[in-house]
C-alpha cells in the first residue's frame, strides 16, 4: 500500500481522506498551510507540519493529495510540489464509471464517488469532479476546473480552465458550447448558451448576473 500525504485541513478534508483510502492509499499524515495545527491529531491523523515545513523537507518521489477549494492556491501548491520532485497523482473513486475512450490526465485529477465520464471526453490536469457528477461524451473539463456534486455537463461542452460548475447545475448538450475560463455557474442553474470568461451566471435559464473582478 502506497503512502500519500493530505495537504490542507478544512471541512472537506475527511472527504479527501476517505477518497485516498478507497483508492488504496495509506494516509501517512497531514500538512496545514501554517503552524497552528502542527503536532495535533485531525481526523485520526497527525499534522506533520506546515507547507513551509513540507517544502523544506525531502519530498522527491512522495505523493500528495490537495484539498484546497481555491484553485489558484491549488495551482501554486501543485507547481511547488512538482518543482521539488513530488507527485500529485490522479485519484478516481472505484465506484465511478470512466469510459475506456475518455482521456483523464494523470496529474492531480480528483474524481469522487459515482461519477460518470463518457466516451471521448477529456478531463484535464488538476480538475475536480465531486460525487455523482456526469460529463457527457465529447466534452472537455479544463485545468483546475471544479464540477460540483450531481452537476451534469452535457455533450460537446468545453468548460475552460478554472471554471466552477455548482452542484446540481445542468449544462445542456448542444446548446452551451463553451463556459469561459474563471466563470462560475451557480448551484442548480440550467445553462443553455455560451458563457464568456470571468462571469457569474445563475438561474433557469442561467443568465450573467455579475462580472468577476
Amino acid at each position: 500500500m502506497e503512502n500519500i500525504y493530505v495537504l490542507g485541513i478544512g471541512g472537506a478534508t475527511p472527504v479527501f481522506i476517505e477518497l485516498a483510502e478507497d483508492c488504496g492509499y495509506n494516509v501517512a499524515g497531514l500538512y496545514h498551510y501554517n503552524d497552528d495545527k502542527t503536532g495535533k491529531i485531525e481526523y485520526g491523523y497527525e499534522v506533520l507540519g506546515s507547507f513551509d515545513d513540507l517544502y523544506s523537507s525531502h519530498i522527491e518521489g512522495k505523493k500528495f493529495l490537495l484539498t484546497q477549494g481555491d484553485m489558484r492556491i491549488r495551482q501554486s501548491v501543485t507547481e511547488r510540489i512538482i518543482q521539488l520532485g513530488g507527485c500529485v497523482p490522479t485519484l478516481i473513486h472505484p465506484s465511478s464509471k470512466i469510459s475506456k475512450f475518455a482521456e483523464i490526465s494523470k496529474l492531480g485529477v480528483v474524481i469522487g464517488s459515482d461519477c460518470i465520464v463518457q466516451a471521448d471526453s477529456v478531463i484535464c490536469s488538476n480538475a475536480v469532479l465531486r460525487d455523482q457528477a456526469l460529463v457527457c461524451h465529447q466534452s472537455i473539463i479544463g485545468e483546475y476546473c471544479f464540477v460540483g456534486p450531481k452537476a451534469l455537463v452535457g455533450a460537446h461542452v468545453n468548460v475552460e480552465s478554472f471554471a466552477f460548475i455548482g452542484q446540481d447545475a445542468l449544462l445542456v448538450s448542444g446548446k452551451v458550447g463553451t463556459v469561459g475560463s474563471y466563470s462560475l455557474v451557480g448551484a442548480g442553474s440550467v445553462v443553455v448558451k455560451k458563457l464568456p470568461s470571468n462571469v457569474i451566471a445563475a438561474g433557469n435559464p442561467a443568465r450573467v448576473i455579475k462580472e468577476k473582478k
